[in-house]
């Protein structure tokens, strides 16, 4: 019967390999890699440093002490993955979660895949493990994909070929970053979807953005509801005409925001004119009626 192997044994057995690496030439480096790729070894915790490129921020306090309870009673089922960066210690690339979830346990040593990465190989390896779990939020995905471009000089297609998604998925989450601060934050929240983001982000008045925003938080509006909303109010291009004095601007912006539709206020001379509310179906109109009847 084959001799058992013990986890100390087969760490020692990775660190031996780990230990010339960068004196062995390119071939025998890559039949390291390849091993290393597949082993596990088990990697004292005060040996592991952060990873200054995880893309991932905020960690909720749920699903950590759920982790937590299944690393007690199960042990980490998925090894980490670290970057070596001498004898003595090690970088994390992915597994934040599990590693702080095994600090609060009490563990002192963690099962890990070794590799060997340069920093952006470590920050896409970090960004797709955690977008394949779905554990980051929109805004964060953006915001990682915008900084592998301009760090690395990657185009839309060259970045869409290393994070393994389609040009399209890749710009759609890049034009979030257009949005203004209230919508990233509510997206960031996950108080409206990627779909309600990008029905926003078709209309061109900030102030009927943020309106609409209201609306799909307080309402609960669907995608579809957003984007005939989004259609219905989208500015038109029209003839240059004198703009209202002040006191009727503020007013004009004020029904715009209450009624989350395009308002119009027409002077007529000695105090007279119109408000012209305009209603992209009857199901809008209801809608406003509704408002103005509650107030």
């Amino acid at each position: 019967m084959a001799k058992k192997v013990k986890k100390k044994e087969l760490g020692l057995g990775i660190r031996a390999l780990l230990s010339n690496i960068e004196e062995e030439p390119k071939e025998k480096k890559t039949e390291v890699v390849k091993e290393l790729s597949h082993s596990v070894a088990m990697i004292p915790i005060n040996q592991i440093n952060a990873n200054p490129e995880q893309p991932r921020k905020e960690f909720a306090d749920e699903p950590l002490n759920e982790l937590v309870a299944s690393i007690q009673m199960h042990g980490i089922i998925q090894p980490l993955t670290l970057r070596r960066l001498d004898d003595t210690s090690f970088q994390l690339i992915s597994g934040e979660r599990r590693l702080r979830a095994s600090k609060l346990v009490g563990l002192t040593e963690v099962p890990a895949y070794i590799r060997i990465a340069n920093d952006q190989e470590m920050l896409e390896m970090a960004l797709v493990e955690n977008i394949q779990r779905e554990e980051l939020n929109a805004m964060e995905i953006a915001f990682t994909y915008n900084r592998l471009m301009q760090e690395f000089s990657l185009t839309h297609d060259k970045l869409a070929d290393r994070v393994g998604k389609k040009r399209s998925t890749v710009s759609n989450y890049l034009t979030l970053l257009n949005l203004a601060p209230s919508i990233q934050t509510a997206l960031k929240n996950r108080q409206i979807s990627v779909g309600h983001a990008k029905a926003l982000n078709g209309v061109k008045d900030i102030s009927l953005q943020l309106a609409l925003l209201t609306q799909i938080i307080e309402n609960g509006l669907s995608v579809r509801e957003v984007e005939r909303l989004a259609k219905g109010t989208a500015p038109k291009p029209k003839t240059q005409k004198p703009s209202l004095p002040a006191a009727y601007m503020d007013v004009q912006e004020k029904l715009r925001h209450r009624l989350a539709s395009k308002v119009e206020l027409k002077l007529k001379g000695k105090g007279k004119g119109q408000i012209l509310i305009n209603f992209s179906n009857t199901e809008d109109l209801n809608r406003i009626l509704d408002i103005l009847d509650n107030d």
